[in-house]
């Protein structure tokens, strides 16, 4: 099972997307933790798993900081546990246009993959281009209106606070080495009203984002990759400031649910 799509659900930045709307809150730089559960499993390998998602949102001035580490347990049908751990982080400027990125994955304890490089757009909303160090130096283009990680929360915000209910476009987060994926995007319900993580937030808007993944290299044609079976989908709740809670992800034999246990506030390091 790969977890490459599991970080582009929680924090993205979109050259090409609509700049925040007026009444939509600032990006909340914090700090969250998430213990995971299995929700079902659809007759895959994996019988039952537990896990820990650890997120944290930096605001460094010129850019954005983040810093993510999954780790789950699953244990197969010869009830064998699997210890796999991915830490992922990026720095992206807050214009949209560079990001560098760093993802680590481990099998019980083994490296099983390293990503690192960097990504920079010629112009928002332009094209770019993608420079792998790791797992060896290459590079790769960036369609037009490509989204980096912090963007596309901004994006998904400012679609919800216009009233639209879905979106698409492509992302690169970081977390592979093929390049661009698709993404769609699906928002309900989004208003006041519910329980919040911190009292900061009461009144804050929000709604439920469900967001696709699509694999580039799999498919034809965009066309065809929207309306095909994604490689992974993520579900949650998200408010206008970014934050998330009630995480349903979704790695296609198995699901898993994410609810918020612990919520910092950090402050600018400025």
């Amino acid at each position: 099972m790969a977890l490459r799509h599991f970080a582009a659900a929680f924090a993205f930045t979109l050259a090409a997307a609509p700049a925040l709307a007026a009444d939509t809150a600032p990006m909340l730089a914090h700090r969250a933790i998430y213990n995971l559960v299995m929700d079902s499993s659809r007759g895959g390998d994996v019988t039952a798993a537990t896990g820990r998602m650890e997120y944290e949102l930096t605001d460094a001035c010129e850019g954005w900081a983040t810093r993510q580490r999954l780790a789950l347990t699953l244990t197969n049908r010869d009830g064998q546990d699997v210890e796999s751990v991915a830490d992922y982080a990026t720095f992206e400027s807050k214009d949209g246009l560079t990001m560098r990125f760093r993802m680590r994955q481990t099998t019980d304890t083994a490296v099983t993959e390293q990503i690192e490089g960097t990504a920079t757009l010629d112009s928002p909303g332009g094209t770019g281009t993608i420079r792998y160090t790791l797992p060896e130096g290459k590079t790769m283009p960036l369609p037009r209106g490509t989204a980096f990680p912090m963007g596309h929360t901004e994006a998904i915000i400012a679609a919800a606070a216009a009233g639209k209910r879905f979106i698409a476009l492509p992302i690169f987060d970081g977390t592979g080495d093929r390049g661009v994926q698709d993404s769609s995007v699906a928002i309900a319900a989004w208003g006041p009203g519910g329980a919040v993580p911190d009292p900061s937030m009461d009144g804050m808007p929000g709604g439920r984002v469900r967001i696709a993944f699509f694999d580039r290299e799999k498919a034809a044609g965009a066309r065809e990759r929207v309306a095909g079976s994604p490689d992974y989908e993520v579900g949650m709740k998200y408010w206008a400031n970014g934050v998330s809670d009630d995480l349903q992800m979704d790695f296609s034999d198995f699901v898993m649910r994410g609810k918020l246990t612990e919520f910092t506030l950090l402050p600018p390091h400025c």
